[in-house]
């Protein structure tokens, strides 16, 4: 068997779909958007209530978000897989 023939047996588009499954999108949009706030208030909520917006603030703003959003995201996917296979996911 080739190298070519094992990554044509392999399914990433599985998790993708995981990935973008609606209930999945859903509650990651929730947990992103509830722990990304009290985030951005802890690091940031002195420079908003100050007025002092940067676009280097705004990027960190940005990225505060996106990080529960894909922790969340891989727990759901890890959690679907899981339920899918009982073999081991890691």
């Amino acid at each position: 068997m080739t190298r070519d023939d094992v990554s044509r047996d392999r399914k990433p588009p599985a998790v993708l779909a995981a990935c973008f499954r609606r209930d999945v999108v859903r509650r990651s949009v929730r947990v992103g958007l509830v722990v990304g706030t009290l985030l951005v208030l802890i690091n940031q909520g002195d420079a908003l209530l100050r007025g002092q917006i940067t676009p280097a603030s705004l990027a960190r703003i940005a990225l505060t978000y996106c990080v529960p959003y894909a922790v969340a995201t891989y727990a759901s996917v890890m959690a679907i897989r899981a339920a899918e296979s009982p073999a081991d996911h890691d």
